[in-house]
């Protein structure tokens, strides 16, 4: 299998894109447990957010 080479803009471009996950599934996560009406609100599941705030951080979200 090949090897892949990224340039350091790529790198810190996924380190982003990781941590905008991670930082949006824990705010997800905090408006459950805080406000869980709030997740009614904007037409979201319980199930729907807690299979999203499951994912690890370099899994994709679905479109919610």
């Amino acid at each position: 299998m090949p090897r892949r080479h990224y340039s350091l803009a790529t790198l810190r471009s996924i380190i982003a894109t990781w941590s905008e996950r991670i930082r949006f599934r824990w705010e997800l996560e905090q408006k459950l447990k805080d406000d869980p009406h709030l997740i009614d609100d904007i037409g979201l599941t319980r199930q729907q957010v807690e299979a999203e705030i499951a994912k690890p951080f370099w899994q994709v979200s679905n479109p919610l």
